[in-house]
């Protein structure tokens, strides 16, 4: 069969001249394609089944389609789920329904097709019709239909280590027949290091910018400074939307409510650094505010609202510090969930008890009919009452009475306000006994 790896003609880039023509040249996914592995059992001992690879891009799904495509003879028809409709995954079937052998089908982004269109691949996968070769840099649980999912097995892809990526620009340095070998260009260690980093575990970003890099260096030798002039803007792996993006807001919120100020900033620098809208993440930290500090120490929402509101005044980058300190100060606070917790219990009873009726003597009683019928009777006005209370006063529905839905903590202004709250229970008890 001819060979996968050859473009049809015109000009190929070092990424696509220098993809992995065999399972061992794959970088960075030794969990999944060292010796002994189950999906390297699977190609090649040619025991094949369809497929979800999930990972960050340039970690190998592509290339590791085309080798299962390649080892097992099969022939390989790749569509892109960005850019391809119905017309063209019928066409592909018939293609695959009049090949004599097998069809290896790659959808590449394959979580941007719709419902409809991940259905229409399953009887195609049950009956052989395709092997299919799914690709996606999103969850697939979360992304993928669940019938499509139970007819395939996913796969993780791995991050590519800075030793692993450091391996492929050695590569590519070296190889006379499809990289870079016949310039005879080295790289300093500095370099290649800094390469390798600012690569963010990404093979094709690394040999993109090696690449451009080939092309501007006068004395032969690639040196750090080189490098850093071509990736200065190298973004970091940050998917607005996507897993990435979920999974560091999930790992800020989580260190501030550890307690780890060094953490959070990490995390909170890593999304700016990423290009987050820093306005997204001062609505997240006041909602950290209010749901793991709470009234255990009230300033950590008013300075959070107040570094929101300096945001908006200054902008970035100078605004972004005023987040930060809002963000340190959350990490550092007394911690408490308790009004959270308790607004939920109490939510909880507002659905399931129905529409219980107020208490006369909490209605108002702003005319006189209403006062004829009752409204507002027996009802204590608490400013004349001895401390501000009325003790023994009752204000829930008769159904819920004696409930208690907020429990301070132990920590922060809380303690206070629950030796408060338990002075006014038992003077509460002592009225009822």
């Amino acid at each position: 069969m001819s060979d996968l790896f050859e473009a049809e003609s015109g000009f190929r880039p070092l990424a696509d001249r220098m993809r992995p023509r065999r399972l061992e040249q794959v970088a960075g996914q030794s969990h999944l394609l060292a010796p002994g592995k189950p999906l390297r059992q699977a190609i090649e001992a040619n025991r094949l089944h369809s497929m979800i690879l999930w990972g960050p891009p340039g970690t190998g799904k592509t290339t590791i389609a085309r080798l299962i495509a390649e080892y097992s003879d099969a022939r390989f028809i790749t569509l892109s789920a960005v850019l391809a409709g119905v017309k063209d995954i019928r066409a592909s079937i018939d293609q695959a329904r009049h090949h004599q052998g097998l069809t290896v089908l790659f959808i590449d982004e394959v979580h941007r097709f719709n419902k409809a269109q991940q259905d229409g691949f399953l009887p195609f996968i049950e009956d052989g019709t395709i092997l299919f070769v799914g690709a996606t840099t999103e969850n697939p649980s979360f992304e993928l239909n669940n019938a499509l999912l139970s007819r395939t097995r996913t796969y993780v892809l791995k991050p590519i280590s800075t030793e692993d990526i450091e391996g492929v620009v050695r590569r590519a340095l070296e190889d006379r027949e499809f990289g870079l070998g016949e310039r005879g260009l080295g790289i300093d260690a500095e370099a290649s290091q800094l390469l390798a980093q600012v690569a963010d575990g990404d093979a094709r970003r690394a040999l993109t910018y090696l690449e451009i890099i080939s092309d501007l260096v006068e004395d032969g030798n690639i040196d750090a400074d080189l490098v850093a002039e071509i990736a200065q803007q190298g973004p970091r792996r940050f998917d607005k939307g996507g897993d990435l993006f979920y999974e560091q807001i999930s790992a800020l919120h989580k260190s501030v409510r550890g307690s780890d100020p060094d953490a959070a900033l990490y995390w909170f620098c890593r999304m700016i650094d990423g290009g987050c809208d820093p306005a997204y993440i001062a609505r997240r930290v006041v909602r950290m505010a209010v749901e793991d500090i709470g009234i255990a120490d009230p300033r950590g929402l008013e300075l959070c609202l107040n570094g929101w509101q300096t945001y908006e005044r200054l902008g970035s980058p100078e605004g972004e510090l005023a987040l930060a300190q809002g963000i340190v100060y959350l990490a550092c606070a007394a911690k408490s969930n308790a009004v959270y917790r308790a607004y939920q219990l109490a939510m909880e009873d507002a659905r399931q008890s129905g529409s219980l009726e107020v208490p006369m003597h909490l209605r108002n009683a702003p005319t006189r009919f209403m006062q004829d019928h009752g409204y507002g009777e027996g009802y204590r006005y608490a400013h004349d009452e001895d401390d501000g209370f009325a003790a023994g006063e009752t204000y829930f529905p008769e159904a819920l009475a004696g409930r208690q839905y907020y429990h301070p903590v132990d920590r922060g202004l809380e303690i206070r306000i629950a030796e408060k709250l338990e002075r006014l229970r038992k003077r509460n008890q002592e009225i009822k006994s």
